[in-house]
């Protein structure tokens, strides 16, 4: 039962961090996205390559959603826990873009954190 008991809560504390992403992206709050990556994080599109720097330098100078009243949207499509791994799918629509993001999470020294993001956006098929 607590390998069960385990498992339920890492599958919570991952959807927290999603949670903290939608909720970093919407507020346009690089402190709170700096938080759920690890520093050591690229974020990656077709073509595009970003650090950790890069990526929160821009969030800190683009509009903020939330204040421009763009609809929140940010949608879980699939969490995958594998005891201290974790792969989600999400849906950002945000500004102009519809983006599927792949966050991949580890846990580590009993915190998860984004270790991994790909992202693309479905309008430019």
């Amino acid at each position: 039962m607590q390998v069960a008991d385990d498992q339920n809560k890492d599958f919570a504390a991952v959807e927290h961090v999603l949670q903290c992403y939608f909720e970093g992206l919407y507020q346009g709050d690089a402190e709170k996205l700096k938080v759920i990556f690890h520093p050591d994080v690229w974020l990656k599109a077709p073509g595009v390559r970003r650090s950790l720097i890069q990526w929160l330098n821009d969030v800190d100078k683009r509009p903020v959603p939330a204040h421009i009243n763009q609809p929140y949207a940010f949608q879980i499509l699939a969490i995958d826990v594998v005891k201290d791994q974790a792969m989600a799918k999400v849906h950002c629509p945000i500004f102009e873009f519809d983006y599927i993001d792949f966050l991949g999470l580890l846990k580590e020294d009993g915190k998860w954190q984004v270790v991994s993001k790909m992202y693309t956006d479905l309008k430019g098929q």
